[in-house]
C-alpha cells in the first residue's frame, strides 16, 4: 500500500482501515516506505494546497494517530516503527512545540508517545497484569528504545506535560508513567526527575557557585513527581485522576520511603485515593484501589514486624468491599474485574493477616463463583477454541487471587475444596490453551497441596495431583509454569503424601534430573527441593536410587554452587541421606571421596549464609553418629576449628547440631580428647557454661547475661555441652592416668 501525494483525507482513511483491524496494521507494518513518510509527517508534514498552518497541524495530529494505533495489535508494525526510529522522531516533535500549539496537536502526540511507549515496554516485560501469552519477537528492539525513553534528557521532554493546562495531555503523560515503568532503575530515574529550572537553582549556593546538597532538595527523591501527580488528584477530571492514581500506583511499588510520604495525612494521596474508591465511576474505584493497595503493601517493605496495624487492616477491608462490588458487578467487563482480581492478588499476596481477612470478608467466595461461572463443567476442544481472550485472562487473574488467599491457611483451603468446589475448574484450567492459566492454576494446587488433608483426599480423589505431574513431564512446557508445576511435586511427593508412590513408579526421579541439569536456576532449586522431601525418612533402596541418579560428580558441583540457595537444598539432601549410621555409609559409599566431602562441609561452614552453615552442621553431626568416620572429622585440618566457631559464634540453630557433634566425639571416641583439646573445644563448652547457673535460674540476668559474657543461654545446648564436656574430661583423667602409671 503505497500513496503518492500525503494528505489530511488519506491519512484519515488509512487511519480508519488499521484501528481494531490486527492484519491492516501488519500489511500497513510490512509496507516501510509509507510507514517512515507517515512518520516523517510528524515533523515535516508536506505542502498543502492552501499552505496554511491548520492544514499541516492537521497533517501531524492524523500522522500522530496512525503511529498510535500501529503500536498495538502487530508486530510487523512495531518492529517497522522502532526500526524507523519512530520514538526519537516522535519525541523531538514534543520538543520542539511552541507555547502557541494547538492543545489537539499536542494531545495527539502525548497520546501517541503513550502508545508507544506502553507497547514497547509490553514487548519487554515484566507483565503488568499476568503472564504474557508469547515472547514478543520484537524484545531486543523494544529494550534499545525503553532504555531511551528513560534517559534524563528524555525525561526531559515528556514529564513536563504533566502540567500541561490540557487534561488531555497531562493525561496521556499520568497513563504513559503508569504502564511504561516496569523496572526499579526506571522508577528511580523518575522519582529524581525535577524541572531543569530546579536543577539549575539546586546547583547554585548563595554565592552563585556552591553546589548545594542534592539530599536536601524537596524536589528529589520523588518530591517534584508526587507532588505533581497528587496535584492532580484534585483536578475535577475523572480521567486525569484515574491516570494520577495508576501512576502514583506503579510509582510507589519497592519504595516504602515514597509509600510513607504519600500516605502521610493530610492531606496525604493515601486518604485521597481512599475517598475516590468510593465515587460512582468503576475506572476511578479500581485506580483508587489500585494506588492504596501499592502504598500499603510498600510501607511495610523492610519491615520484619509480621503483625499489621489495625489502621491497616482497616484500609485493607475497605479496599477489599470496593473490589467484592467489582467482581460480582453483573455490568462490569471482564477487563476490569480481571484488574480486580490481579489488585486483590496484590493486597493479600504473602501476608497472612491479609489473606485471612479476604477470606472473612468474602473475598474469596467472590472470586471463586466467578471462575465457577466462567469454567464449564465438561470440556471440549470446540469450546475452548471459542473462548474469548478476555475469558481466558479473567480465569487467570481469579485463580491467581484465590492461590494467593489459600497460601498460608488450612481451613481457607478446606473452603477452597470442600465449600466451593474450585477443584474441578482448577483440574480444567491446567490444560488451558493460555500459558498465565495454567500457570494460576498450578499455583492453586501448590497452595493446596500444602495441606496435609487435601494432600491425602481432594488432590488425590479428583486427580488433581496427576493432572499437575503430566504437565511437570512435558518437556515443551512454558518455563514460568513449569516452575510452578515443579513447586506442586515438592508437596506431592512427601512421605505423607498418597501419590508418592505412584509418581516414583512414573518416573518422578528422572524427570527432577532432566530439571537439574537445566540452566534454569529456579527448576533447579525446585528439582532439590523434591528430592529433599521426597528423601525425608527415606529407605535406603530410594536413597541409593536418588544417589545414582543425581551422580558423585554432579552432588560434588552443587555443593560448591555460587548459589547458596542451591548449596543450603543439596546439603539438606545429604543431611537426609545421611539419617542413620546406614544412611551414612551409603553417603560415602556413593560419594567415594570421604576427604573431598569433608573439605565440602568445611568450606561450607564458613559460608556468610546462616541456612548453609546449619545444613552443613547437620550433615556433620550425622556423620559424627558413625564411630567409623570419626578419625576422618577428627584429623581434618580444618572441620573442629569450624565446629568450634559455630559454638561461639552463630545462631541457637545452628549450635544445637554442633554441640550434639561434639558430644558424640567425645562420647563415642575417647581418643578424641587430644583432637578437641588442641581445637580448643574444650575450653570454650566450660567458657558456655561458666554463668549457667543464674542466667538458667533468672530470666533477668539471662537476659542482661546471655551470651555476651560467654553464657549459653539455651538449655539444650547448655545439657549437652555440660555432657561433651564430662565425657572430655573423663577421657582426661584417663589419659593422665595412664600416663602416672607409665612413670612409675
Amino acid at each position: 500500500m503505497t500513496v503518492v501525494q500525503v494528505s489530511v483525507p488519506a491519512l484519515k482513511a488509512i487511519k480508519n482501515s488499521v484501528i481494531g483491524n490486527r492484519t491492516a496494521k501488519a500489511a500497513l507494518g510490512r509496507d516501510e516506505a509509507l510507514v517512515e513518510r507517515i512518520i516523517e509527517c510528524l515533523n515535516e508534514p508536506p505542502p498543502t494546497p492552501d499552505g496554511s498552518d491548520a492544514a499541516n497541524t492537521n497533517i501531524r495530529i492524523e500522522a500522530a494517530h496512525i503511529v498510535a494505533s500501529l503500536s498495538y495489535g502487530s508486530s510487523d508494525a512495531l518492529r517497522s516503527l522502532l526500526q524507523l526510529n519512530a520514538p526519537r522522531v516522535l519525541l523531538y516533535a514534543i520538543s520542539t512545540l511552541q507555547p502557541s500549539a494547538q492543545p489537539s496537536l499536542k494531545a495527539a502526540f502525548a497520546r501517541a508517545l503513550r502508545a508507544l511507549s506502553a507497547a514497547v515496554a509490553d514487548a519487554v516485560g515484566p507483565s503488568q497484569w499476568g503472564l504474557p501469552p508469547t515472547v514478543s519477537d520484537v524484545r531486543a528492539e523494544a529494550k534499545v528504545a525503553l532504555e531511551y525513553l528513560f534517559q534524563p534528557e528524555i525525561l526531559d521532554v515528556y514529564i513536563p506535560l504533566l502540567t500541561d493546562p490540557s487534561p488531555a495531555v497531562s493525561t496521556a503523560i499520568a497513563q504513559l508513567l503508569s504502564v511504561a515503568v516496569r523496572n526499579a532503575e526506571h522508577r528511580a530515574r523518575v522519582h529524581e526527575w525535577c524541572p531543569p529550572a530546579e536543577r539549575t537553582r539546586e546547583a547554585k549556593g548563595k554565592r552563585g557557585w556552591e553546589r548545594r546538597d542534592p539530599t536536601t532538595s524537596p524536589s528529589r527523591h520523588g518530591g517534584w513527581i508526587t507532588r505533581t501527580l497528587s496535584s492532580l488528584l484534585r483536578r475535577k477530571d475523572v480521567k486525569l485522576q484515574e491516570a494520577a492514581l495508576s501512576a502514583l500506583a506503579n510509582l510507589v511499588r519497592d519504595s516504602d520511603s515514597q509509600a510513607r510520604r504519600l500516605a502521610r495525612a493530610p492531606p496525604g494521596v493515601l486518604s485521597t485515593a481512599l475517598t475516590l474508591a468510593k465515587s460512582r465511576n468503576t475506572d476511578l474505584q479500581l485506580a483508587a484501589s489500585h494506588c492504596v493497595t501499592s502504598i500499603l503493601r510498600a510501607c511495610a517493605q523492610g519491615h520484619y514486624d509480621p503483625t499489621v496495624s489495625h489502621n491497616d487492616q482497616a484500609t485493607a477491608i475497605t479496599i477489599m468491599h470496593v473490589l467484592n462490588r467489582i467482581i460480582e458487578s453483573e455490568d462490569t467487563s471482564y477487563q476490569t474485574k480481571t484488574k480486580a482480581c490481579f489488585v486483590l492478588y496484590s493486597l493479600v499476596s504473602d501476608n497472612r493477616v491479609f489473606c485471612q481477612l479476604a477470606f472473612e470478608r468474602n473475598s474469596l467466595a467472590k472470586v471463586a463463583n466467578l471462575i465457577n461461572s466462567i469454567t464449564p463443567a465438561e470440556k471440549s476442544p470446540e469450546s475452548e477454541e471459542d473462548e474469548p481472550e478476555s475469558v481466558c485472562r479473567l480465569r487467570e487473574a481469579a485463580l491467581t487471587a484465590v492461590a494467593a488467599i489459600a497460601l498460608f491457611d488450612s481451613d481457607i483451603r478446606t473452603a477452597v475444596t470442600d465449600e466451593l468446589r474450585l477443584v474441578p475448574a482448577i483440574q480444567a484450567s491446567l490444560s488451558n490453551r493460555y500459558v498465565g492459566v495454567r500457570y494460576a492454576a498450578c499455583q492453586c494446587a501448590r497452595a493446596l497441596s500444602r495441606a496435609v488433608s487435601a494432600l491425602r483426599t481432594n488432590i488425590v480423589d479428583t486427580g488433581l495431583g496427576l493432572a499437575v505431574f503430566q504437565l511437570f513431564l512435558k518437556a515443551d512446557e512454558d518455563r514460568q509454569v513449569m516452575h510452578a508445576a515443579s513447586a506442586v511435586i515438592c508437596n506431592v511427593v512427601t512421605n505423607f503424601s498418597p501419590l508418592r508412590t505412584t509418581l516414583l513408579e512414573q518416573g518422578v526421579i528422572q524427570r527432577l534430573v532432566q530439571l537439574l541439569r537445566s540452566d534454569d536456576i529456579e527448576l533447579k532449586l525446585n528439582a532439590l527441593w523434591a528430592y529433599k522431601n521426597l528423601l525425608y525418612k527415606a529407605t535406603p533402596e530410594l536413597k541409593r536410587e536418588v544417589m545414582s541418579a543425581i551422580g558423585c560428580s554432579e552432588m560434588s558441583n552443587l555443593l560448591m554452587e555460587s548459589d547458596t540457595r542451591l548449596q543450603e537444598q543439596v546439603l539438606h539432601i545429604l543431611r537426609h541421606i545421611a539419617d542413620g549410621v546406614d544412611g551414612v555409609e551409603l553417603l560415602f559409599a556413593e560419594m567415594g571421596d570421604s576427604e573431598m566431602l569433608l573439605d565440602s562441609l568445611a568450606k561450607c561452614m564458613e559460608s556468610e549464609n546462616e541456612d548453609v552453615v546449619l545444613q552443613a552442621v547437620f550433615v556433620l553431626a550425622n556423620v559424627a553418629n558413625s564411630v567409623s568416620h570419626q578419625t576422618s572429622i577428627l584429623s581434618h585440618p580444618k572441620i573442629l576449628g569450624r565446629l568450634r566457631d559455630c559454638l561461639v559464634d552463630a545462631k541457637v540453630e545452628i549450635r544445637r547440631p554442633a554441640v550434639s557433634c561434639v558430644l558424640e566425639l567425645a562420647r563415642q571416641n575417647p581418643r578424641s580428647f587430644r583432637e578437641l583439646h588442641e581445637a580448643g573445644i574444650d575450653a570454650t563448652l566450660r567458657h558456655m557454661l561458666e554463668h549457667t547457673s543464674h542466667v538458667a535460674s533468672s530470666p533477668t540476668l539471662r537476659f542482661a547475661a546471655g551470651r555476651q559474657m560467654g553464657a549459653e543461654d539455651d538449655m539444650e545446648v547448655q545439657e549437652k555441652a555440660r555432657q561433651a564436656l564430662h565425657w572430655l574430661e573423663q577421657a582426661q583423667l584417663a589419659r593422665e592416668s595412664v600416663v602416672s602409671e607409665m612413670d612409675l
